[in-house]
Formats: C-alpha cells, sequence, structure tokens
C-alpha cells in the first residue's frame, strides 16, 4: 500500500502541475514540449534505462503479446460493434466506428507505461516494457492502427509517409543505439547524471499527459468511450494476463507486460484521428477518461498479478 500511494504520488503530482500549467500557459508550450520529449527527452530517457536493464531471456515475446493484446482489442470493438447495431437497429458512423476501434486497441504504452512500469518493477525489467511500446504498440498504431484509419476516415493517406514515420522515429533509433551504449564503460558521476536527465524525461512526460488533458473538454461520447475503455484496460488485460504463463512469463515480468497492457488508450488515437478525419470527441473523451480510470485499475493489476 505505501508504494502505491508513493506511486500515486509520482504520477499524480505531475500531472496535476502539467494540468495547472496547461490552462494558463500558451497552446505551443505543450506542442514544443512534446517535440521536445519526443525527440530528445524519451530518446535520453530510453537509452539510459536500457544500461541497467536486463535482456536475457526471451524478451522478444513481449513485442508478441502486444501484438495479439491489440488484436484481441480490435476483435472485442468490432464484435461490440456489431452487437449494437443488433441489439439497436443503429449504426454508428465510420468515423465514430474507428475511433472506438482505435481507443480499444492502442494503449499508452510510453508516456504513461514507462513512469508505471519503472516505478512498479524497477529497471532491470524496463526492456520488457520496452519492447512492448516500440516493437508492439508503435508498429501496431502506425501499421494496423493506420490501415484502419484509412478504412474508416475519410480518407486514405499515403502510405510512403506513415512508413516514414515510422523509420524516423527517434525512439527506434535510440533503442538500437542504447543497446550498442550498454557495451560503453562510463564514469559514474556520467552515469549518474545520465540516470537523472532520464528520470527528468519521465517527469516531463507526466506533465505534459497533465498539458494535454487540461484541453480536453468534451464528455459528450461518454457512455460510448466507457465500453470501449473497459476493453481496452479491463477485457484485454484479464484475458492476456491469464494466458501470460502459457509463454513461460511468471512473477515480475508478467507483471510488467500486464502493466503494459493495461495503460488507457495512446495519444497516437488522436493524431490518428485528426489525420483521417475520424471521430475527434469520442479520442478527446476516452484519453481523459482512460487516464482518470487507471488509478482505480492500476491496484486490481498489483492484486491479481
Amino acid at each position: 500500500m505505501t508504494n502505491l500511494l508513493e506511486l500515486y504520488v509520482k504520477l499524480v503530482f505531475p500531472v496535476l502541475v502539467g494540468y495547472t500549467l496547461g490552462r494558463k500557459l500558451p497552446a505551443i508550450v505543450p506542442t514544443r514540449l512534446g517535440q521536445f520529449l519526443f525527440w530528445v527527452g524519451v530518446p535520453i530517457s530510453i537509452v539510459a534505462f536500457l544500461r541497467k536493464a536486463d535482456l536475457s531471456g526471451q524478451i522478444w515475446i513481449a513485442a508478441a503479446i502486444a501484438h495479439l493484446a491489440i488484436l484481441l482489442g480490435a476483435v472485442f470493438a468490432w464484435v461490440g460493434i456489431k452487437a449494437q447495431a443488433h441489439l439497436t437497429n443503429t449504426v454508428p458512423h465510420k468515423s465514430t466506428q474507428g475511433s472506438f476501434i482505435l481507443a480499444a486497441m492502442v494503449g499508452n504504452t510510453g508516456y504513461i507505461g514507462y513512469p508505471v512500469t519503472l516505478s512498479i518493477v524497477g529497471t532491470q525489467y524496463f526492456a520488457w516494457a520496452l519492447f512492448y511500446d516500440l516493437l508492439g504498440t508503435t508498429l501496431g498504431a502506425y501499421g494496423l492502427g493506420v490501415a484502419l484509419a484509412a478504412r474508416y476516415g475519410g480518407g486514405i493517406h499515403s502510405h510512403l509517409q506513415v512508413f516514414k514515420a515510422i523509420i524516423i522515429n527517434p525512439a527506434l533509433w535510440s533503442f538500437g543505439f542504447g543497446l550498442l551504449f550498454r557495451q560503453v564503460k562510463i564514469p559514474a558521476p556520467v552515469e549518474f547524471g545520465l540516470e537523472q536527465i532520464a528520470w527528468s524525461g519521465v517527469a516531463l512526460s507526466l506533465v505534459l499527459i497533465g498539458m494535454r488533458l487540461s484541453k480536453l473538454t468534451s464528455w459528450q461520447s461518454l457512455p460510448r468511450a466507457s465500453v470501449s475503455i473497459g476493453i481496452k484496460m479491463l477485457l484485454v488485460p484479464l484475458i492476456m494476463g491469464s494466458i501470460i504463463p502459457l509463454f513461460g512469463l511468471t512473477g515480475t515480468t508478467a507483471r510488467a507486460i500486464v502493466l503494459q497492457m493495461a495503460m488507457p488508450p495512446a495519444f497516437a488515437t488522436l493524431v490518428l484521428a485528426e489525420a483521417f478525419n475520424l471521430d475527434r470527441d469520442l479520442a478527446v473523451t476516452t484519453l481523459a477518461v482512460g487516464s482518470m480510470v487507471l488509478l482505480v485499475t492500476l491496484p486490481i493489476w498489483l492484486w491479481l498479478f
């Protein structure tokens, strides 16, 4: 309980700071902060935490589980849409269906998942969360996610642009560099400074979450958003978490994977909603509600796993 309260303080306080700043500072500030974290903060954090991560074992399984969880969320969302059509004789607009499916399948395994995993299981198991995010969520969001967004959205965007967005992702490049940099010995003071910069990047990520939440004011899609969040944050983690031992994962390793699966919908869903003319209100609502629901669901997953 003490550790959980400490985690809530670490998570909630920076978010509240960001929320307060987001309502007072110009809209350009969170945009610039997001760009800084994307190009500098998150890559440095990945390099620093990889130096202490345990890469032994079949760590690639994390990415495979991530893709299974993404597909399972998409299937449940599709079934939910069909069930609504059958029970109510109403079919949501295609743009709404697209946002609904995306929110149910892609989680915020980076900006929120990293801090949660690091705080609960430590840097030793960070690599499992990293593989889950970079080789699972990122590829899922900008691979299958883009395909679905194009299918349900108002227009087809250039697939070449999507491919370029994946290739130039600095997190993927820092991941490769971090694997090589693990073998380089550096002085203890430099190591300490690098670690402090990395944790500062984590804190700023949470501040950015608060800034973006301060801009989310739409609640009209709450009922539909609740169903999507239920699939993403309850149903999928419960099912996948129950079968994780079949992959040979137990203990703290399994916990690290479950925590990533249980994250709220990713900000990538809003990016795709805006790019492909999906239901932006639904995307906005799932982000806001999912971030708050995490405070309730987190102790449940820690208790179950």
